[in-house]
């Protein structure tokens, strides 16, 4: 195989790409080669946030491997490959850091690899749950039908939007649809900055939803919004994450409509995602806020994640 890296063990030194929207397939052939739930675990995500996170490649010996900088801070997520090849992954990547001098340093692993690196015989790795990036999983009936004492909130906020707004519609996301959405995208963001001149993650996030939109059918992606009297007032995109599961990437809605989330969450998998068992709806970042709207829907299942750093 040629994927314009290589990795040369005798004087230990990986030569990373950067990732680029012509690599979908690559990814796609790893990906889909086995059950994975995180739901990073999409060209999708590595694809949006590769700028910020300067997200970098490599394929050797059938395994990828993906590096990642955030600001100063250099990490691995974890390789990909047969079950059978991670120990000789973890001895590679143990290997190069060594010989660059710095720290090998592993974010968002599933159970599994954390366990591989456990069991690794050379060396020790401090291994931590990351509460604040386990993915939250949810019924994706109990999203489209919301039954029950549990939902009776959500179901109020459902009927009260559709009062309060029956000109809205749920169409799904076209090339008109998607001019009409970084339309919006930028007004919010423009806004938020104003609110938070020193937060650089904003400025991030609203150019990898434009990332992404830009480059919607290469990504093979299902979107979809609400429009209201010919606005946009929310809108939602995602992809099948692996046999049972769907995972939404991005939900945006304004935030002076009451109910626009709610109507987004339902519509969209009404309309899009009934055959999947499962609705991944990523991580909470550790914000109060989000926490309390992602378990408010409760989840049917949290999908742990892992860091590790060597001892």
């Amino acid at each position: 195989m040629r994927y314009l890296c290589s990795i040369i063990w005798e004087v230990i030194i990986i030569n990373f790409q950067e990732l680029k929207q012509k690599d979908k397939a690559v990814f796609d052939s790893f990906f889909k080669a086995d059950y994975y739930e995180n739901s990073h675990f999409t060209f999708t995500n590595l694809f949006m946030w590769r700028k910020p996170y300067h997200m970098e490649w490599c394929v050797e010996d059938g395994i990828l491997f993906l590096k990642s900088k955030w600001e100063t801070d250099e990490f691995i997520l974890q390789p990909f490959g047969p079950q059978g090849k991670m120990q000789l992954a973890i001895k590679k990547l143990v290997d190069y850091f060594s010989a660059i001098g710095k720290p090998l340093i592993f974010y968002g692993l599933e159970k599994r690899m954390a366990d591989e690196l456990e069991k690794f015989p050379d060396a020790k790795f401090n291994i931590i749950e990351d509460r604040d990036n386990f993915d939250y999983v949810y019924s994706s009936e109990d999203l489209i039908y919301l039954r029950g004492r549990k939902f009776h909130s959500k179901k109020n906020h459902l009927n009260n939007f559709r009062k309060n707004y029956p000109n809205a519609q749920y169409i799904p996301i076209t090339d008109e649809v998607i001019t009409l959405c970084k339309l919006t995208v930028n007004g919010w963001y423009k806004t938020r900055s104003q609110d938070m001149p020193d937060d650089p993650f904003i400025a991030a996030e609203r150019d990898a939803i434009i990332e992404v939109l830009n480059n919607f059918a290469d990504l093979a992606l299902k979107g979809g919004a609400v429009i209201n009297d010919g606005r946009i007032i929310a809108f939602t995109f995602g992809e099948q994450l692996n046999t049972d599961t769907a995972v939404i990437h991005v939900e945006k809605a304004d935030p002076d409509i009451n109910g626009a989330y709610t109507f987004i969450n339902q519509a969209f998998v009404l309309n899009e995602w009934q055959n999947m068992k499962f609705i991944n709806r990523e991580e909470d970042m550790g914000i109060d806020g989000l926490r309390k709207a992602k378990e408010s829907y409760r989840p049917v299942k949290m999908i742990k994640k892992y860091n590790a750093e060597i001892k």
